[in-house]
């Protein structure tokens, strides 16, 4: 009897293994069968994504042309280069500010749109490209800016363990009403940037406003915190633009 019993045990467990398996395989065929559907719905997000994307610079970037009254060429914007969002921002706050200083670490668009929107500032840009700030030179030249202190800084080791630009060109500015971190690159290093905290703290005027780009990215998100710990006196705002944006503003 006992024989009997244990037989039916097996018999009952070998047919459970066998349903297990033939479960397993159909759902194996059914992922499979799945995959490209997800692939299909996956492709189809990423495209619209990238449409809304494009379709909101193009705004930004008709907003930027038709403010800052341009009369000749300008580069292209996006990808290494500042995207129109992060542009007409620096555009707002220099026209809203009426600054005195503005500091510009990274050259590019941004000093173009920094100085046409601020006048009567002085734009100090710091390149540790000699090559990148000659195009630069050569842009700023080309629409007849005048109040740009464009200087090449090399990088070289940093206290902090990074490479960071030449601090001896940073030496004879103070009172800064606008700093704009957009430089060194930061895409190898989420700290390449960071040097800027303790380099830039004590430049800063009472009501300086601070703008940092690609705040997308862990490292300049971690340095919007760190500034906005050290300025108590400032609220910190993420921008939900291309590359992210952190604008810390006086209260």
């Amino acid at each position: 009897m006992n024989f009997l019993v244990i037989l039916i045990s097996l018999s009952i467990l070998a047919v459970a293994i066998y349903q297990v398996r033939i479960l397993r395989r159909i759902n194996e065929k059914l992922i499979k069968l799945a995959a490209p559907d997800r692939d299909v719905r996956r492709i189809a997000k990423a495209q619209s994504d990238a449409n809304w994307q494009n379709y909101r610079q193009s705004e930004f970037y008709a907003q930027l042309i038709k403010l800052l009254d341009l009369t000749s060429p300008i580069p292209s914007t996006r990808s290494w280069a500042a995207s129109p969002d992060v542009l007409l921002t620096l555009l707002d706050h220099a026209r809203r500010t009426s600054p005195k200083k503005i500091l510009d670490l990274g050259s590019g668009m941004s000093t173009l749109v920094l100085a046409k929107s601020a006048p009567d500032a002085t734009v100090f840009t710091i390149d540790h490209s000699a090559e990148f700030a000659g195009k630069t030179s050569a842009l700023l030249a080309s629409h007849d800016i005048k109040n740009v202190d464009l200087r090449v800084a090399p990088l070289k080791p940093h206290a902090s363990g990074v490479d960071w630009y030449d601090t001896a060109q940073l030496d004879d500015i103070s009172s800064i009403d606008i700093l704009f971190i957009d430089g060194p690159p930061g895409s190898k290093n989420p700290k390449a940037r960071h040097p800027a905290l303790t380099e830039c703290l004590a430049k800063l005027s009472p009501t300086a406003i601070i703008v940092i780009d690609d705040a997308g990215r862990d490292g300049e998100r971690d340095l919007a915190n760190e500034f906005a710990k050290a300025l108590p006196s400032h609220t910190l705002e993420f921008l939900s633009h291309e590359k992210g944006t952190a604008v810390l503003l006086p209260k």
